[in-house]
């Protein structure tokens, strides 16, 4: 039995499966990741239910999954842009799936609208399994919710290029590699010019709904208790300030044809 870390308390490794405590959510994303796979995007778990204790049950992706600081391998170009080809994948796989017969539908983040895609929600560094410097998996679905493909690729572009203020500890780079790392990011996902107008204000609205999404939550999730506790949503702010500072810069750079 291995403990995994880096993500939610209470996830084990037991040879090739994968237990993680479930919430309200778990049996939506277990269809989530059945129709997926069925859509021959195999570069997720494997669903297999829940066990006598309740927990949810997922194959194990071997590779490397890197928190911060990132790993050389996870901080790469090639890994960036193989993470954003490996995110457009998934989203065209999940087309289909808010028109499958389901029941009612449990998400942990709220649905945005339009419903184009199942985001995953936290399409970071530390949910993407690399061999080597490609990116060949994505992990932890908790946070999955239909919505459009750019609300997804705002909190990739703050994660992967990243936009962090130079004191932040998870960071690297000035503004001006961070935004070419971004534009790598978004022409390798495949972003018409049109998706790409106003990244820069839709990456701070997707900070600020996670500030508000954590503050909320803080009393009853115990993950979220210990972020707030350690500084996180302050980080979070902070970046926010600096993003909002590089506003017109980021939109400005991203949009050019």
């Amino acid at each position: 039995m291995q403990k995994l870390i880096g993500g939610r308390d209470g996830i084990t490794r037991i040879g090739r499966l994968v237990y993680r405590p479930a919430g309200l959510w778990s049996e939506q994303i277990q269809r989530l990741l059945h129709y997926v796979r069925n859509q021959s995007f195999v570069n997720l778990p494997e669903p297999f239910g829940f066990d006598e204790q309740g927990r949810e049950v997922v194959s194990f992706l071997p590779g490397e999954v890197s928190n911060y600081p990132l790993s050389a391998n996870a901080a790469s170009l090639e890994a960036l842009t193989s993470a954003a080809k490996l995110l457009r994948g998934y989203h065209d796989a999940s087309l289909g799936f808010l028109a499958t017969p389901h029941k009612p539908m449990n998400w942990q983040f709220p649905p945005r609208s339009p419903n184009e895609v199942i985001c995953h929600g936290d399409f970071a560094p530390y949910n993407v399994v690399l061999n080597g410097r490609k990116a060949v998996g994505i992990i932890d679905f908790d946070t999955a919710h239909p919505g459009p493909r750019v609300w997804d690729i705002a909190y990739a572009l703050y994660r992967w290029s990243p936009f962090t203020n130079p004191k932040n500890p998870d960071g690297f780079g000035n503004i001006k590699a961070q935004i070419k790392r971004a534009g790598k990011f978004c022409e390798a996902y495949g972003l018409s010019s049109a998706q790409k107008e106003g990244l820069g204000d839709l990456i701070i609205e997707r900070l600020k709904e996670l500030v508000k999404f954590m503050e909320k939550e803080a009393g009853s999730c115990g993950a979220i208790v210990d972020s707030v506790a350690a500084g996180h949503h302050s980080l979070y702010l902070a970046d926010i300030e600096y993003i909002t500072a590089h506003r017109m810069k980021i939109n400005k750079y991203l949009c050019r044809d």
